[in-house]
């Protein structure tokens, strides 16, 4: 099957959660367990279960996919343990928690690292993320396939929040990966982990002020239910690592490994398509929804930040972060 009929055929399927992909991957005669965080509305799941297809097709049901959604086989940190363990084959992961395991891999996780989309883009296509690639695969034995867009993260409150003074106290929910802390750290607010299952509720009773995501998930989780204002602060131009575990990878020869590793590229493009397009509309839609969204100036945010990019809470050196920034320039 070439590139692009597989990517036709999985741009084609992901436009429904596709129920019969999902039976008719117990056909196979291996099924690989895909695993993560995310709503099953959202693009990441429907495009994941969409390869289901063409991965059956390209290998001749040899292999199959089933994709388990909204932590369904635990929470981030426990999916990324079981690539290693075997429990889980594939993973979407954030790069803070791949960090955990190679700490260079996190610098595209870091607050105001890209200047745009197009220098984030450049770097997923760039030496230096296949080198760091290669470095997380040296440390973990687990190997990073591709590398989807999540949108730009923006915190979300009941007040508004315009300048880094707002930010000051302010009781914020973080991702569990130590990284995730360097903007509320920078703005002097007060970062909180709690997994991603348990946030809506713990912004609905209070336990935390915020907390921070792109649009599109903000809409599919419904954050925006229980928190009055959208500040566009655009702190982290984030991304998914689609992972598959050591384990598995070596249990297949390098045909299938390829065929896998091209399938789930793909899936990768059909996410990222749809988030771009998701999010450049939901702006407006959330105002239609009574939400206050805030445009900010985000220099002094980006100021406040970036003299922690190379402080101690950096886990990359000076050179890798000077040849990222020198990207696309």
């Amino acid at each position: 099957m070439t590139s692009t009929f597989k990517q036709t055929t999985i741009l084609a399927a992901a436009g429904a959660i596709a129920l019969a992909s999902t039976a008719t991957a117990q056909e196979a005669d291996r099924v690989l367990k895909f695993a993560h965080v995310y709503e099953t509305s959202e693009p990441y799941h429907t495009c994941a279960v969409a390869a289901n297809d063409a991965l059956m097709e390209a290998t001749g049901n040899r292999y199959g996919i089933e994709v388990f959604p909204a932590s369904s086989l635990g929470k981030e940190v426990d999916i990324n343990e079981g690539l290693g363990l075997g429990t889980v084959d594939i993973i979407y992961t954030g790069q803070l928690f791949a960090g955990r395991a190679y700490g260079p891999i996190a610098i595209g996780g870091a607050p105001y690292m890209f200047r745009d989309y197009a220098h984030w883009d450049a770097f997923r296509n760039s030496d230096l993320f296949g080198e760091l690639s290669q470095g997380y695969t040296d440390a973990t034995g687990n190997h990073i396939v591709a590398m989807t867009y999540y949108g730009n993260r923006h915190v979300t409150s009941n007040k508004p929040i315009t300048a880094p003074g707002d930010m000051e106290g302010l009781k914020i929910r973080v991702p569990n990966a130590p990284l995730y802390m360097m903007f509320p750290m920078a703005v002097d607010a007060n970062p909180t982990p709690i997994a991603f299952a348990e946030v809506y509720l713990a912004l609905q009773q209070g336990t935390v002020d915020a907390q921070e995501n792109p649009l599109p998930t903000i809409q599919a989780k419904k954050f925006y239910e229980v928190q009055t204002n959208i500040n566009l602060t655009g702190h982290i131009t984030d991304a998914l690592l689609t992972i598959v575990g050591g384990p598995t990878w070596g249990s297949m020869d390098a045909a299938d490994q390829e065929t896998l590793s091209g399938i789930l590229q793909d899936t990768a493009v059909c996410a990222t398509d749809a988030i771009r397009e998701s999010e450049n509309a939901l702006a407006q839609w959330f105002r239609d929804e009574g939400v206050q969204v805030n445009e900010i100036d985000r220099g002094p945010f980006i100021e406040a930040v970036k003299v922690m990019h190379n402080g101690d809470m950096a886990t990359w050196d000076q050179e890798t972060y000077d040849r990222l920034q020198a990207i696309g320039q």
